[in-house]
C-alpha cells in the first residue's frame, strides 16, 4: 500500500497515512485565496522513508487544485519548495506599493 495524503480539514491539517497508520502532518491556516503551512512532522518510526516529501508534495498539488496561494512558514516546506522550483509559482508574494 502506497502512502496517501488526505486534507484533514477539521483539523486543519493535511496527513499522511503509510500502510493504513497516520504518520505524518503538516499543519495549515487556511484563509481566502491564502494557505500557510505553519508546521510539517512526520512520527519518528516513519522517518527515512520520504514521508516527509510525499506529504509536502501531497498539500502543494492539492492547493494548486484549488488555486491557492501558499506561505511557507515552516522550514521544511520552504526548503522543499526551493529544491523543486516547479512548485515555486505557488508560494504567496506581498504585492507592493
Amino acid at each position: 500500500m502506497a502512502a496517501e495524503v488526505v486534507d484533514a480539514r477539521d483539523q486543519r491539517r493535511y496527513e499522511i497515512r503509510d500502510e493504513g497508520e497516520m504518520a505524518g502532518f503538516a499543519a495549515y491556516i487556511l484563509t481566502g485565496e491564502l494557505i500557510t503551512l505553519t508546521h510539517t512532522e512526520i512520527d519518528p518510526a516513519h522517518e527515512g522513508k520520504g514521508l516527509g516529501g510525499t506529504l509536502v508534495r501531497g498539500a502543494l498539488d492539492d492547493a494548486r487544485s484549488r488555486d491557492l496561494a501558499v506561505l511557507p512558514l515552516c522550514p521544511f516546506v520552504k526548503g522543499w519548495i526551493q529544491r523543486h522550483p516547479d512548485y515555486s509559482d505557488l508560494v504567496y508574494h506581498a504585492p507592493h506599493d
